[in-house]
């Protein structure tokens, strides 16, 4: 890592004032994020304004500084760690909801706005952003954006870059860039939006997004059923989402998660469930029973042991409080853990399923599955000791053979989490050299010095 050349560290700090830090104690909070690896910046910008944001990018194009846009970190693949040095530009004082139009279902906010402060303003107005990971109380919308979050509700309601209405960026090329418009319906030119959201902050840096809002359902039933095996689970997934109900959340569990739920998050399950799946119906408390009976009868079949419509919404609530601790209960079985987001065509979510569990025994490792079924995007945790080396290396076999099964299945790497340092080598197993040399030609329309979040997304 090398210094930043004096003019520019001079001329950053007059523009941002208390917004510059350069101390290394100060830098180190800005090194890591939640996939646990590390590099620190050369220096950090806390920016305002986009006209702060648009200065700075000019000024580090200029001397061919890299620049990584960072939320609040949370992200697993590496995508805000500065392998390369440069300046962080964390979104945090950006961080105003600067409209909410219930007329016209959408709100205008900065990046730096958490997921869970714009829920919470958008509930006097009946109205929700559909996308709601488990980092919502701490994820940033900016970051949400550049990783195509989604979350249990995206079953129904889409991720993120179904949920985006308009943007305004800053290009690698410094300049401010307007893309779609605050309406449902827009065919004005290229997609750009679209593009940006889930482009890992290596095409521009997003300055103010207008999202889509959706209402507020007026009432919310789940059920849940337990299986003897996961294939039985997985095979119901496929007839759940066969018939006309859409769920608005359809979540899975393996053996592991489902006595990580039952002894870690407190839920009450019995001893034996092999598989769970949660099915919650949103809509109008009158027509609500119709469609928890359609789920109800999609989900009995071979292999279903029970099947029990949650009697309150507390005990509603403790289900779900209960899937969201898996990620964390994991850290009871190892210390370590490589977790994955792949995703597969719904109706082969079975031989996904199986074919982990093979892995399981092939490789001698427990590998924990759970996630949002309705979409065919499965979290598969593989578990082991980082100090054990033997185990590290059976842990990296068994994902580069979870990644192959996937593609093989006509899946893809990631359906939420991105592809950041962690999956960029395997994009080229992904992705045709043709549709990868078309990215790297966007990367440098819109980064034409490649100072944006070099050596991320991209395979090398």
């Amino acid at each position: 890592m090398n210094a930043l050349p004096p003019v520019l560290a001079r001329d950053l700090s007059a523009l941002l004032g208390d917004g510059w830090l350069a101390d290394p104690s100060e830098r180190l909070a800005y090194a890591y994020d939640n996939s646990r690896r590390e590099a620190l910046p050369d220096a950090v910008a806390l920016p305002t304004t986009r006209e702060q944001v648009l200065a700075l990018v000019r000024a580090c194009r200029a001397q061919r500084v890299p620049v990584v846009a960072r939320g609040r970190g949370t992200n697993t693949t590496g995508a805000s760690v500065p392998i390369a040095g440069g300046v962080v530009v964390s979104f945090e004082r950006m961080d105003r909801i600067l409209d909410i139009r219930p007329g016209d279902r959408c709100a205008v906010v900065e990046p730096g706005v958490l997921n869970g402060e714009l829920q919470a303003a958008l509930q006097p107005h009946r109205l929700f952003w559909p996308p709601d990971p488990t980092s919502a109380a701490f994820s940033t919308v900016g970051g949400n954006l550049a990783c195509n979050a989604g979350g249990p509700r995206a079953v129904k309601y889409g991720a993120s870059r179904d949920n985006v209405l308009a943007l305004t960026a800053v290009t690698g090329a410094g300049e401010l860039i307007h893309c779609g418009t605050a309406t449902t319906k827009g065919a004005t030119g290229y997609d750009l939006h679209r593009l940006l959201v889930g482009s890992e902050g290596t095409l521009a840096l997003i300055v103010e997004a207008t999202l889509r809002l959706v209402p507020a359902p007026n009432a919310r039933r789940a059920v849940r059923a337990i299986y003897r095996d996961v294939s039985s689970a997985a095979q119901a997934v496929a007839r759940l989402m066969a018939q006309p109900v859409t769920p608005s959340m359809l979540e899975f569990m393996d053996a592991h998660a489902v006595r990580l739920a039952r002894d870690v998050g407190g839920a009450e399950l019995p001893m034996d469930a092999g598989a769970l799946l949660m099915i919650e119906a949103d809509g109008d408390a009158d027509t609500l029973p119709h469609a928890i009976e359609a789920l109800m009868r999609a989900a009995d079949g071979e292999g279903l042991v029970a099947l029990d419509d949650a009697a309150d919404e507390a005990a509603r609530e403790q289900l779900w409080a209960a899937r969201k601790a898996l990620s964390p209960a994991l850290r009871t079985i190892a210390p370590g853990k490589i977790n994955e987001d792949v995703v597969v065509p719904v109706s082969r979510i079975p031989q996904l399923v199986d074919g982990v569990q093979l892995l399981a025994r092939e490789f001698a490792l427990p590998i924990v599955c759970f996630g949002h079924a309705g979409n065919g995007n499965l979290h598969v945790n593989l578990l082991f000791d980082p100090a054990d080396g033997a185990q590290r290396e059976r842990a990296d076999a068994a994902l580069a053979r979870v990644f192959a099964l996937t593609l093989s299945l006509g899946g893809t790497l990631s359906g939420e989490h991105g592809i950041g340092l962690a999956k960029r080598e395997y994009m080229p197993q992904a992705l045709t050299p043709p549709t990868l040399a078309l990215m790297r030609q966007l990367k440098s329309v819109f980064d034409p010095d490649g100072i944006l979040n070099p050596g991320k997304l991209l395979p090398p």
